[in-house]
Order: structure tokens, then sequence, then C-alpha cells
């Protein structure tokens, strides 16, 4: 029996990339924020190999931006997150665990800051447009919130940065890591940060005018062409190596940042009117009970973790496996799992439910060496 097909309807969008993605002969979808975003061309194997190798074209239209302008722009963004903010310059990229009342995750985007009364929330796969929308006519803030025409084209491996210099101009070389600058091209303005959902180094180009997304496509890729570009997306294996995590697989709203190893990325105590300030600041004194940590399987051939599979040891539970797959490189099946503190250590010994029985697994610690 083949695997059913995604039904593909107005509620999911498709991208002002998705032509040029389908020509490039894309293999496989998921939808995030309501949107395609391309996971497979060639295999998940052979993309991974070359992504660590070359340079990779993404469509990764599906981070929308949460724009936030106004006089209350800077409080606003500010109650979303427990990084304090007070020192971000224009120009930044600020990666923003962002929270409820209660402390719970409710997205982990990369926040922009444009100018000192407007900022972009570049957002993971949840609907935070609407939970801002809410705190702003709430609270009666000073502010526009809304999704702006903007979708972010991704370029990332070890050549990325020669293909964007090639796009922009040498200027490029001289970004810094997690800043960004405004850019022309064919008199179009568009974002470039370096930045991207993986650990092989490069850019994101954030495209103000969906128009225009076909013709910036051809640009990188006439520009990649010496260094063995190919249409690519967030690779499985190499993200799960790299320990980057997904909200809604690795972390969702039932984990505090802490449990999910965000704790450098949070300014608490310094945070002032960040809405779940006070939940974390007893996180904090208390200490996670649980935590985001590395698995390294004795297995191959397990399926994907379409729903976590249970962790014991010692007869008893000691957390949940919530991605993994097999890497060819460490030629072992390597996991992200949230594990109980007695069980977190690196190299204590734990047994991992899978699909096809239990496994013996070691934990250890992120990223995979």
């Amino acid at each position: 029996m083949s695997a059913p097909l995604l039904s593909i309807s107005r509620r999911t969008r498709s991208t002002p990339f998705t032509r040029r993605v389908e020509a490039a002969g894309v293999r496989a979808y998921t939808v995030y924020n309501h949107m395609l975003l391309p996971t497979v061309f060639r295999s998940l194997e052979e993309d991974y190999w070359h992504l660590r190798e070359a340079v990779q074209i993404w469509d990764v239209a599906c981070e929308r931006q949460v724009e936030i302008r106004g006089p209350d722009s800077a409080r606003l963004v500010q109650l979303l997150t427990p990084r304090d903010l007070s020192n971000m310059p224009v120009g930044q990229c600020f990666y923003t665990p962002m929270v409820d009342e209660t402390g719970g995750m409710l997205n982990d985007p990369v926040t922009l800051k444009l100018a000192d009364d407007r900022f972009w929330v570049s957002i993971a796969d949840s609907d935070l447009l609407l939970w801002v929308k809410g705190l702003a006519a709430g609270l009666r803030l000073d502010v526009a919130v809304e999704e702006p025409d903007v979708s972010p084209l991704a370029v990332q491996g070890p050549k990325a940065e020669d293909t964007v210099a090639a796009v922009f101009g040498e200027q490029v070389r001289s970004i810094r890591f997690f800043r960004f600058e405004p850019m022309l091209l064919d008199g179009q303005e568009y974002i470039v940060a370096r930045s991207g959902y993986s650990k092989q180094g490069g850019f994101e180009i954030y495209l103000q005018d969906s128009t225009h997304g076909e013709a910036l496509w051809d640009a990188v890729v006439e520009a990649g062409e010496p260094h063995g570009i190919r249409a690519g997306g967030p690779n499985l294996i190499e993200r799960v190596e790299g320990g980057l995590l997904s909200y809604g697989n690795d972390m969702t709203r039932q984990n505090t940042p802490h449990e999910c190893g965000l704790g450098k990325f949070c300014q608490t105590a310094d945070a002032i009117g960040c809405i779940g300030r006070d939940a974390l600041i007893r996180v904090i004194m208390e200490g996670p009970q649980r935590q985001i940590r590395g698995l390294r399987i004795d297995a191959q051939g397990l399926p994907f973790t379409i729903q976590p599979w249970p962790v014991t040891a010692q007869g008893v539970g000691a957390g949940q496996v919530t991605s993994s797959a097999w890497s060819p490189r460490l030629e072992a099946t390597v996991a992200i799992a949230m594990i109980e503190r007695d069980f977190w250590d690196a190299g204590t010994a734990v047994t991992v439910e899978t699909p096809l029985g239990p496994r013996p697994a070691e934990v250890v610690n992120l990223p995979f060496e």
C-alpha cells in the first residue's frame, strides 16, 4: 500500500518559491505555519552529505514574521521573552525563547530588531501571531501587529558565503553571526542575515515582496552553480546531530526554556516585564526536573518518531525520545530526548521502547561529536 497523500488547499499555503522547489524535484513536504516546507529532494542521507560538503538553497518562507511596530513595540517584545532585550542593538538577531504566563514555551523564534520601534519575530511552527495580537489588544498597547509579506530564503552549507557574496557583493562577508544588513539586488531591498537552521553555516535572505521570489531564487542558484548548489531543506539527520531543537517535536508548551537547555538565552531576573518571569524564577530556584539530552541508541532501521518513544532506566520511567535519525557519519542512531533529572548524566545506560522493541541506549551531551 502506498503512503497517503497530503491534500493541498488554500489553507495550506504555497510560497513565493514553490514553483522553483517543484521544478528542483522536491520529494516530500511537511506543513509548517500552515505553509509547505520542503524536507527531502534526493534522499534524506544524500541531502545530508551534500549540505555538509557544498551549498543548498532552502525555501523556508514558512518561517513567518510577526511584525511589531509602534511606540510600545519594545515593551511588547520584552513581554514575550525571558531574554533581556534592553541592550539589543538595531541590526541584531536574538534567539528568543517565548513563554506564556506559566513559563511554558510558546515558540523559539529569532527576533530581528529593524529599528527602535520595529521588530520581526521569525517564528517556529505555532500561531504566535494570535498570542501577540491578544496581548497587544488586552493591554491596549500602542503597536501594530501583523504578518507582513516577508519570506525567508536560506542558503546553507560551507560554500554559502561564497554564493551569497556573488549575489549581493563582498560586503556580505563582513556580516557577523546573528547580525543582518539591508542589501539591494536589482533595485529591491533584502534583509540578509548570517543565520539559519543548520550547523553548517550560512545566511537567511528576507524577501519583502513575493512577486520577486523567483527572481531571487534564480539569482542565488546562478551564483551557486560553481559551488555545486542544489535545492534542500532543514535536514533531520543534520539537526539531530547538531542538537537543533524543533518546536512542537522536542519541546511544547508543557516545557520551560530551562527544561529545553535554553537557560543561557534567558536573563530572567533582568527581563523586567516578561509575562512568565515570576513562574520562571521559581523554576530557576528549584531547578528543572527534566532536561533535553542526546541519546545514542544501539539500533538501525528505526522509523521516524511520529510519537515519542518512552525511555526507561532501572525499571522506571526516565523520559522520552522526541526526534531520532540514523547518522551515516557517526554510524549510530542519534536522538534528542527529554530525560528525567536522576538519569540525565552523560554515560547513563537507558532503554528506549521503540516501535521495533526495546533497544539499549546511552545518554550523551548535545551536540553529537
